[in-house]
């Protein structure tokens, strides 16, 4: 039984430090949006979603609205926001837009976390603000990803297993 306590326990430690770096993230990423960052929440690289992918990524807006772009024209069609790239995600695709994903889902999010933060509205986060958020708004998104940081740390929401 101690082995199993002492793999418990390591896992609990991972989780938790996935959860503390995803915190990071989020300020990091409020950070800079507060600083001026360019903020379009139509570009895939610059909206709520894809401000949050350029933190945990390292790759710059372009990037990240470029990898949309390709899995749009692979598809014959067109990517309409992150929702939507969350609903059609698959990891062994290949397609850059899916790393960029799997990237995020590595830090500790999950796909209801980022359909969620594409519109602001996780009801956990929304129930503790007590009032609703505009999905295109920057001030919105700060609070936002803020909350979501202070209830992460806090232990509020659950950090995703792996």
């Amino acid at each position: 039984m101690p082995r199993l306590e002492a793999i418990g326990a390591e896992r609990a430690h991972q989780r938790y430090a996935r959860g503390m770096e995803l915190v990071i993230a989020l300020r990091a990423t409020a950070a800079r949006l507060r600083l001026g960052a360019p903020y379009q929440w139509g570009h895939f690289g610059a909206c709520n979603c894809g401000h949050l992918a350029q933190t945990l990524t390292q790759k710059n807006s372009a990037e990240i609205h470029r990898a949309a772009l390709e899995r749009a024209r692979l598809a014959r069609g067109r990517v309409e926001d992150w929702g939507e790239a969350v609903v059609d995600y698959c990891p062994a695709s290949g397609l850059p837009l899916d790393d960029v994903l799997a990237e995020m889902l590595s830090a500790g999010l999950t796909l209801r976390d980022l359909r969620h933060l594409e519109d602001l509205d996780d009801p956990r986060i929304v129930r503790h603000l007590k009032r609703h958020l505009s999905r295109n708004d920057r001030a919105d998104l700060i609070l936002y990803l803020d909350t979501w940081a202070d209830l992460l740390a806090d232990q509020e929401l659950p950090i995703a297993a792996e």
